[in-house]
Formats: structure tokens, C-alpha cells, sequence
């Protein structure tokens, strides 16, 4: 046998022994289309992907058999709002945390919270406001060095000086480093630069800061603070690269403006009135109403205050009730909402309760964690859904979670591209 002949033997044999044919059993499916649930049906993986769905329970031949009979099935979760590396704010100093630890240290912190999104049945996530660090996990988990989902990052979000993303907001005006400007925008021409920079670092999503925030430092989370020409210049030269845009924003006519800009998705949008939330639907921007971080942030300013960004307690206790509030008017305007948390340690289905409790039906709230998150992403035709030719992301509980939601915080098995990381509710030991 020739040399070449040989490699070309051994590197054949190598692709048989990766690829693995797994015949998953379902006792209900619910797919993500928004379809009515199926009962008793098989999902055919092959490696990485869903090879098809056969009604009963077959055994083809060669496959490995997943006994979820006894369990509902799912695509794997997606939150399209996450902060990685994030702590619980009940749990660490905020301006002590942020001044003494660097970009490595977030980034191991960032791997803990990735693996246990991924034990949550989180199998895809979207990371709007990280730094370097989110790049190199997204790297290190797509080469399977590490446990964690699917990430699209998009590093520091844009924003203008003193505005909600900006890191000296609150500190001795004498301090400085080189990464705290990644973010700053006090121009179109800046705009432009940073959406071209961290395009070329790594990133594949921008998040804008055209509002203040609550959970920040001396800025208005009811003023706009980008000029509408800094977000337009952001939108344009994001989307000539092929970028989507997430714009962080509360009041209603800084909505009005970053929706006519062109940005894809509005984070919180918490002040939003009916005539904003049309002209969403209208523009076919997304929601994405975080819930989660607002309870997070309202408990611990009752509990800790001292323990959140200087000022910044009066502000959580002011605002964040009235996103619950504003929400059934979002259901029922008809805009399209996408399942978000705004956290990164923490429960990322925490999200799913909320929305149920505040006007959504359970298997629209599914839905937001399945196709319309993907949708949002750009990723529909990969995940979102179980049907052939998506990934292998999938997810399943013991019982029935459109009637009872707390059936999504207790997921027994976690499957992503092929490979089982949670199985009779235990993690496994395959990466």
C-alpha cells in the first residue's frame, strides 16, 4: 500500500470512528415551529445533526438508543441576552469586582457559568457586552475544550462617554485603561471605527447603547444619549459586514429613532408605549424584554444595595417593576419577542417563569427560547428547532411543561451537536 493511499485509509477510518448514529426515543416532541406537540415519535441523529423524525419508535440499524420515552422533548434553549462572565449582583462587591479582576479572571468565571448554562439546557446563547474573553471561550468551546453553548459575541457594547456602557462611569476620575475606550462613541466617525474593530476582533453581533441604563452610574435610563446620526452610523456599517445590532434602550422615542435606524432588536425597551411597540412590529424589530436581570437587580437593591454600582439602588427600585407591567402590552401588540436573561452566573430559566406569569402562554414563552431566538440570531436554518438538518440541540424534562412552566428549570437531559452533557439528570463526562 502506497504512503498516500495510507493517510488517506487512516483518515477514513478516524471520520467513521467520530461519526455516531443516535436513534433518540420521544415520548412527546415538541419541535419548536409551533407546531402541536407529536407523542411517541424517533429523532434520527447522525453526528452532529438531526438526520430526520420517524413517527413510533424505530431502531435503525447501528444506532445508539436514548430512551426519552417517559420525557417531553425540545430544541435546546437559546438566550439571546446574556453577560458570560456576569456575577450574581447579591454576590460580590460590583466596583470592587470590576477593579480587581482582569480579562483572564472573567474569562475563567465565564467558562463556569457557560457549563452550567449548558446543564440548564441552554445550548445556544448571545453575549452583548463582553470583552476579548468572550471571543476565546466562543473559540475554546467550538473546539470542545470546554463545556458551554453556542455564542455569538458582540465584546463592549457602543455607547457614548458617561453613558450606560461606560466603565469610569462613578470612579476617581484618574483612573484609565487602554479597554475602556473599546466602547466609546461620541461620533458617527467613532462608530463606525468601533463597529469595524470589533468586527475584526472577533465579534458577530454589536450592541449599542442608545439610552442610559439603571444598573450604571450618574446616567438617565429615561434620556437618549447616542445622537441619532452616531446610531446610524453604527446600524449602516454593522450591516454592510453582515452584523446584526442590539441596541440596549428604555424610553419610547429613543426606541422610535433606533428603530427607523434600522437596528434589529431592542434589549429591555421597558418604557415602550403602544404606538413604539407598533412601529416594532411595523420595522419587524425584535423584542427582548429581560425580565430575569430586572428581579435579580430589584431584590438584591432591597437586600444589598451596598453592594451595587454607586447610586444605582434608587434607580433599580424606581424602574424595575415596570417592565412586568409593560409587558402584556408587547404580547398583545403582536411584536416579535425573543427569550433574553441579562445574566451570565445564574437561573437562565428563571425567564421562562416570568414570562408566563406576565401574559405569555407557556408555549409562546417555548417559543421565544426556540425559533424566534434563532431567528433573531441569523441562525434559523441551524438551530432553534428539531428538524433534519439543524444541529443536535436538544433538550428534554420528565412531565408536561406547557402545563406546568417550572418543567424548564428541571431539565433531565441535555444533548448539543451529538453529544449528551446531561443525561437522567446528571452531567456526563463527554466534551
Amino acid at each position: 500500500m502506497s504512503k498516500r493511499l495510507l493517510i488517506c485509509s487512516m483518515l477514513l477510518l478516524a471520520a467513521q470512528a467520530r461519526a455516531e448514529d443516535v436513534a433518540i426515543h420521544a415520548g412527546t416532541l415538541i419541535d419548536g415551529s409551533g407546531a402541536a406537540p407529536r407523542k411517541q415519535v424517533t429523532i434520527r441523529v447522525h453526528d452532529d445533526k438531526i438526520a430526520g423524525i420517524d413517527a413510533g419508535y424505530t431502531a435503525p440499524a447501528g444506532a445508539r438508543i436514548i430512551d426519552l420515552t417517559q420525557a417531553t422533548v425540545m430544541p435546546g434553549f437559546i438566550d439571546s441576552h446574556i453577560h458570560i462572565s456576569a456575577k450574581l449582583p447579591s454576590r460580590v462587591n460590583a466596583t470592587e469586582d470590576w477593579l480587581t479582576h482582569s480579562n483572564i479572571d472573567r474569562a475563567f468565571d465565564a467558562a463556569v457559568n457557560a457549563r452550567a448554562m449548558l446543564q440548564q439546557g441552554f445550548t445556544s446563547g448571545r453575549d452583548v457586552g463582553g470583552g476579548d474573553e468572550t471571543v476565546a471561550l466562543r473559540e475554546a468551546i467550538d473546539a470542545r475544550k470546554v463545556p458551554g453553548p453556542r455564542l455569538w459575541v458582540s465584546l463592549e457594547p457602543l455607547g457614548p462617554t458617561g453613558g450606560h456602557g461606560d466603565p469610569r462611569s462613578g470612579l476617581d476620575g484618574g483612573l484609565s485603561h487602554p479597554e475602556w475606550n473599546y466602547g466609546r462613541v461620541d461620533s458617527p466617525e467613532e462608530a463606525r471605527l468601533r463597529v469595524r474593530e470589533h468586527q475584526r476582533r472577533g465579534a458577530t453581533v454589536i450592541k449599542i447603547m442608545p439610552s442610559g441604563g439603571i444598573a450604571s452610574t450618574g446616567d438617565d435610563p429615561h434620556a437618549q444619549l447616542m445622537t441619532n446620526d452616531e446610531i446610524r452610523a453604527a446600524v449602516e456599517t454593522a450591516h454592510a459586514l453582515g452584523l446584526k445590532v442590539a441596541a440596549h434602550i428604555y424610553p419610547s422615542p429613543a426606541i422610535d429613532n433606533a428603530v427607523r435606524a434600522g437596528v434589529d432588536s431592542i434589549e429591555h425597551g421597558s418604557f415602550a408605549s403602544a404606538e413604539t411597540l407598533a412601529l416594532m412590529k411595523a420595522h419587524g424589530t425584535v423584542l427582548v424584554p429581560t425580565l430575569t436581570v430586572y428581579e435579580v437587580y430589584y431584590k438584591a437593591a432591597l437586600e444589598h444595595p451596598e453592594l451595587l454600582s454607586p447610586g444605582t439602588a434608587p434607580k433599580e427600585l424606581a424602574n424595575d417593576p415596570l417592565p412586568k407591567r409593560n409587558l402584556p402590552l408587547a404580547i398583545k401588540s403582536g411584536v416579535k419577542i425573543a427569550y433574553g436573561t441579562d445574566i451570565g452566573e445564574g437561573d437562565h430559566a428563571m425567564e421562562f417563569v416570568l414570562l408566563v406569569a406576565n401574559g405569555m402562554t407557556t408555549m409562546q414563552a417555548l417559543l421565544a427560547a426556540t425559533k424566534e431566538s434563532a431567528a433573531l440570531i441569523g441562525a434559523a436554518d441551524r438551530i432553534g428547532s428539531v428538524q433534519a438538518g439543524r444541529y443536535a440541540d436538544i433538550v428534554a424534562t420528565d412531565g408536561d411543561p406547557l402545563q406546568d412552566v417550572q418543567r424548564f428549570s428541571w431539565i433531565s437531559f441535555v444533548m448539543k451537536g451529538g453529544v449528551v452533557y446531561r443525561s437522567l439528570g446528571v452531567p456526563t463526562t463527554e466534551q
